[in-house]
């Protein structure tokens, strides 16, 4: 798959008078750069939970990893819209990138394969895994190698993604896919 582009809009309301919309080159940098990110999704009663992970920009869609019986594959088995998030927590300085989107669970190994191979080539050997039946694997030497369970892979495509730049000039930009 290539790279979407999506259409650019700049939110002057929110935005330096200077400013102007943020090329989408930009934001899929940043997706692909993080180390950390935050999800937002939605427990079962309605109430929103947020918490952080790693995860790896691939083929359009950003790829994360959670055990079955982790409240993030819980959430997102019931309702998948969530949000993803990424920046930094300074006010005057940095790009802050707000991901939403759907979260779909990638089972196939194929695909699972290269999502591996994106986390170990991002995060390095303490995050390897191995591929069995749809799932991932702590492989030996990996952080958690004594981790004997499975964890699921899920994708978000994004429907819509927000750029928020911080400093002189600041922005808001808005990718509509």
């Amino acid at each position: 798959m290539t790279d979407r582009e999506p259409m650019a809009e700049l939110d002057a309301r929110f935005s330096s008078e200077d400013a102007t919309a943020r090329e989408w080159s930009e934001g899929r940098q940043h997706l692909g750069r993080a180390e950390v990110y935050w999800i937002s999704t939605v427990r079962p009663d309605g109430r929103p939970r947020v918490t952080p992970l790693i995860a790896v920009w691939l083929d359009d869609a950003l790829c994360f990893c959670t055990g079955p019986d982790e409240r993030k594959a819980s959430n997102v088995a019931r309702n998948p819209y969530c949000v993803v998030t990424t920046g930094s927590n300074a006010l005057g300085e940095g790009f802050d990138v707000v991901v939403e989107g759907t979260a779909a669970r990638v089972n196939d190994d194929d695909g699972l394969r290269d999502v591996a191979g994106a986390y170990r080539l991002k995060y390095g050997d303490s995050w390897r895994f191995a591929v069995r039946a749809g799932a991932f694997y702590h492989d030996t030497g990996s952080l958690r190698e004594t981790h004997t369970g499975a964890a699921w892979v899920f994708e978000v495509c994004p429907t819509k993604v927000f750029g928020f730049g911080k400093g002189e000039p600041f922005s808001q930009t808005r990718w509509r896919f």
